[in-house]
């Protein structure tokens, strides 16, 4: 669990862990250099409960404290949380029980809702009703290169491939995405618990927010990476349905891949002939 400057919302994330019904594990957290407290707050939690330990770093950022987490761990699976969400007493059960029968399975996610509701609209509203309408491997395969189409904070999944994918890397665009896009490459199996087993806390302050790795045309540029090491990897031509906003912003980045881009299909008869630069 990455920590940085989260103490208005720490305590409440931690309750829910030490709630858990399954009792076989250890809490990671990982404070990124805070600066209000969270490390004091993470310490009381040290001294109250033997399974949280605190790991301090200079502040380097998402990755890094990710990482140094990932290398920490001792268990089989690891279950990501973050600091400002709420997990379901049987978070951990339901997850660990998944694995342990489906042990084909390298990532298995669960359904989420939003919180507070009143911060629930829009797109965010959207995304978690596609979020959820995704369960089984096939289902996340086939929208992979839609959105990312895991929660980061809802995962859990089994060490030795995560870290035999190379753990979280940083190529300036979301990391939870590169490392689902990795593991896809891989041939590895994702999967959910059909049910909802964490509260995902949505406010404007929020990491995905705030930071240009979680643009738009950051995401494209991961999809257009991946999509040529994937899905258009040896092909001899590619045709992009769409000759809109949307297909254009991706074949500049599937070009910039060196993708052998050769035409766009469109029914706009104002598109039909043309030709894009």
């Amino acid at each position: 669990m990455p920590c940085y400057n989260a103490a208005a919302t720490l305590n409440e994330a931690l309750e829910s862990l030490a709630g858990q019904t399954f009792a076989g594990f250890e809490v990671i957290a990982v404070d990124d250099g805070s600066t209000d407290g969270t490390a004091e707050i993470l310490q009381v939690w040290v001294g109250r409960d033997e399974r949280f330990h605190l790991i301090r770093t200079e502040h380097k950022g998402i990755i890094e404290a990710l990482n140094t987490g990932l290398a920490a761990c001792r268990g089989k699976y690891i279950a990501r949380m973050d600091a400002d969400d709420i997990a379901y007493p049987e978070r951990l059960e339901k997850q660990v029980d998944f694995l342990e029968s489906r042990e084909d399975v390298t990532v298995a996610g669960c359904l989420v809702e939003g919180f507070p509701r009143d911060q629930v609209r829009g797109g965010f509203r959207v995304y978690i009703s596609w979020l959820n309408s995704l369960v089984s491997d096939s289902d996340l395969r086939r929208e992979m290169f839609v959105e990312s189409p895991l929660a980061h904070p809802s995962v859990m999944f089994r060490t030795e491939d995560v870290i035999g994918a190379g753990g979280y890397q940083d190529h300036g665009w979301p990391e939870d995405y590169d490392l689902w896009l990795r593991l896809y490459i891989a041939g590895k199996k994702f999967g959910k618990v059909n049910q909802v087993l964490l509260s995902w806390r949505e406010y404007p302050e929020r990491l995905t927010r705030t930071d240009s790795r979680y643009s738009l045309e950051n995401f494209l540029r991961a999809k257009a990476h991946y999509l040529m090491m994937g899905p258009l990897r040896n092909r001899d031509a590619v045709i992009i349905w769409g000759g809109g906003m949307a297909g254009r912003r991706l074949s500049k980045h599937l070009l910039r891949e060196g993708a052998p881009l050769r035409a766009f299909v469109d029914i706009d008869p104002r598109k039909i002939g043309n030709t894009r630069r």
